[in-house]
């Protein structure tokens, strides 16, 4: 994978899913995404599951604050076999209800890479590799969210 910095609009759900798919695979130490439900998100294509087993079992964290967990628990099936065979490297959390009106949605990868929507109703955003500073702003949001947050979809006989 190429190690210059760049940024990139994008306006495309596929645009969108390849520089994620991007961002997977710059990742090595920590995975930290926001969306209302990551309905956008391929969380259960078989190739997202095997760059997420890599990234897990390489010892890397990978952290999900969403409002509502009810999508990935129902069409996520990969997903959340992922959760139980790494829950010690995988936490998710939902917001609370006066939080809920955040329709952002990004994930950023080793507080270096972002790949970023500005809303959620809407494929337009940027990414941005390598670039200093390009994810400051977003960490600052999922560092207050991540704190105001509960923890959801534990990986259970009664919960999953």
């Amino acid at each position: 994978m190429e190690t210059e910095s760049r940024v990139v609009k994008f306006a495309s759900h596929m645009e969108f899913e390849a520089l994620w798919r991007e961002l997977l695979l710059r990742s090595r130490a920590t995975l930290q995404m926001f969306d209302p439900d990551f309905a956008v998100f391929p969380l259960g294509a078989s190739d997202v599951d095997a760059l997420l087993r890599r990234f897990l079992h390489e010892g890397g964290l990978l952290k999900l604050a969403l409002h509502r967990p009810a999508l990935i628990e129902r069409d996520y099936p990969r997903f959340v076999r992922l959760l139980k065979d790494y829950n010690h490297r995988i936490e998710c959390r939902a917001t609370p209800r006066n939080l809920q009106q955040l329709t952002d949605s990004f994930c950023i990868g080793d507080r270096v890479h972002i790949v970023r929507r500005f809303h959620c109703d809407h494929m337009r955003g940027e990414a941005a590799f390598g670039t200093a500073g390009a994810a400051d702003l977003s960490q600052e949001r999922f560092d207050a969210l991540w704190a105001e947050s509960a923890p959801t979809l534990h990986p259970t006989t009664t919960g999953l």
